[in-house]
């Protein structure tokens, strides 16, 4: 057995050390540390392990995410592009039609007028000519009525000038 100068000697030639403690404390932190990877270690690991998992899945999500927003966006920008396009194509047809609209009924519009014009003219003309055949009949008459007269008498070139005035007067009131 060691005896206490034994020790003493030990003790005095590390330079005041404890080296039985030292060694008790190396072997108990050992233990510890044994223990501590046998029960808690591999939990804590564990659970570092699915932490970082989440993290990463939650990490992936939310890349996913933004891709998808993305995409989301640029298809909205697309339809709305699309859609301004076929809205202002609607408007140009729009104002085409109204074109092509206006135009036709401006010609329909003249021929209308021209096609009236045309029958008004030609009701003048057979107004005109009803009333100069009606003129020519009321001449013819007349004529036939002084010749009538002159043939039962004699008249004389007085009578014959207040014959033709008479007439002529006449004509003028039914004209």
């Amino acid at each position: 057995m060691h005896t206490f100068t034994d020790y003493s000697m030990i003790y005095a030639a590390l330079g005041g050390l404890h080296v039985i403690d030292m060694a008790v404390q190396l072997f108990f932190f050992i233990v510890l540390l044994l223990l501590v990877k046998k029960f808690a270690w591999g939990p804590v690991m564990n659970m570092m392990q699915k932490r970082e998992e989440y993290v990463a899945g939650e990490i992936e999500a939310a890349e996913s995410s933004r891709a998808e927003a993305e995409k989301a966006s640029k298809e909205a920008l697309a339809q709305l592009k699309q859609t301004k396009q076929e809205a202002q194509k609607m408007i140009e047809d729009a104002k085409n039609a109204g074109v092509r609209q206006e135009k036709d009924i401006i010609e329909s519009a003249r021929s209308e007028a021209a096609r009236i014009k045309e029958a008004a003219q030609a009701d003048i003309q057979t107004e005109k000519e009803k009333a100069l055949q009606a003129l020519q009949d009321k001449v013819a008459s007349l004529s036939v009525l002084i010749a009538s007269k002159v043939i039962e008498k004699e008249i004389s070139a007085q009578d014959q000038e207040k014959l033709i005035n008479d007439y002529i007067k006449e004509v003028g009131e039914e004209l």
